[in-house]
């Protein structure tokens, strides 16, 4: 019994390091700081970027390079200072004002429409698109440049199949 314990024991304490993340025995933490000042709007690649240790960090604070590269400053980011996740975006590929192509996709169906983005967004990010024809807003998820996709319209759908949300609906006609 006493030696299943030291063995458990003893994995623990290797497997500590993988199970604790960044942070290290003594205390500190890794993060990831810039480099060099990064202007509001720069997407930052990895040479933009480095690790320092801290003794402590708030919380949101970014301890992963791949978190950061790619990503476009929200707001001027010192050289040297802890950035937290908020401070990045993904970059814009959809402006505000701007035509966007909408698809909504169903069992069976792909539906596409021409929209204008109220607001802006970046891949993954949700923006609100009207429709000029019903003036109505969708909300949708930004998958590439002029490109969204509407989320859950409550399509009506042949053989009893319904998406949910109030915001459009499609009768079969029957004969």
């Amino acid at each position: 019994m006493m030696f299943r314990f030291n063995v458990i024991f003893a994995v623990l304490l290797l497997a500590a390091p993988l199970l604790i993340g960044p942070a290290l025995a003594d205390g500190q933490l890794r993060v990831v700081v810039p480099s060099h000042d990064i202007m509001r709007g720069q997407t930052m690649g990895d040479s933009d970027l480095a690790y320092q240790m801290v003794a402590s960090a708030q919380p949101g604070v970014v301890t992963s390079m791949n978190d950061l590269s790619g990503m476009e400053a929200r707001r001027y980011l010192r050289a040297g200072e802890t950035v937290r996740a908020d401070d990045v975006r993904h970059p814009v590929v959809v402006a505000k004002g701007s035509l966007v192509t909408m698809t909504f996709e169903a069992p069976g169906i792909m539906l596409t429409a021409t929209g204008k983005a109220m607001s802006e967004g970046g891949v993954g990010e949700t923006v609100t698109v009207v429709n000029p024809v019903s003036y109505r807003q969708i909300i949708c998820t930004v998958t590439g440049p002029g490109m969204v996709r509407a989320n859950n319209m409550g399509i009506s759908l042949p053989g009893g199949m319904l998406a949910q949300n109030n915001t459009a609906s499609i009768n079969p006609i029957t004969r």
